[in-house]
């Protein structure tokens, strides 16, 4: 009888390689629309800043903290977990990952796995996602 195969945590996957920036940026631009979508429901994106980032931040709480990615990563097919043992972050560090990239500038400081001051402070990392079958 074999064990089901379980996933090597990033943190400690010699062959690890992160997803291109070009499919996180996909994933936050197809965010981002959303967000302004649902915002102009409650407020006028267009004077209301704080409401898609607001928007954003709660969107990331509950897809990221509950199934590991975003409708945008969804469709670039990139996941967001734990950097120490690959399961989900949960809904705390989530909303955490959420409001530091909300402030922009953690984003643009990356390490050799492309992991942003969001990431490292949240403990995450972006990982491409498996097809499904």
């Amino acid at each position: 009888m074999s064990l089901p195969h379980r996933p090597v945590p990033p943190a400690t996957d010699p062959d690890f390689t992160a997803p291109s920036l070009g499919r996180r940026f996909g994933a936050l631009v197809v965010d981002w629309v959303l967000c302004l979508l649902v915002s102009n429901f409650f407020a006028d994106p267009l004077t209301d800043g704080w409401a898609p980032v607001l928007v954003l931040v709660v969107e990331y709480g509950f897809f990221l903290g509950l199934f590991a990615r975003t409708p945008g990563m969804y469709v670039t097919r990139i996941r967001c977990l734990s950097w120490a043992d690959g399961g989900r972050i949960g809904v705390g560090r989530a909303l955490l990952r959420g409001v530091l990239l909300a402030l922009v500038v953690p984003a643009l400081v990356m390490d050799e796995h492309r992991r942003g001051v969001h990431d490292r402070l949240a403990g995450s990392v972006i990982v491409p996602a498996p097809r499904s079958t």
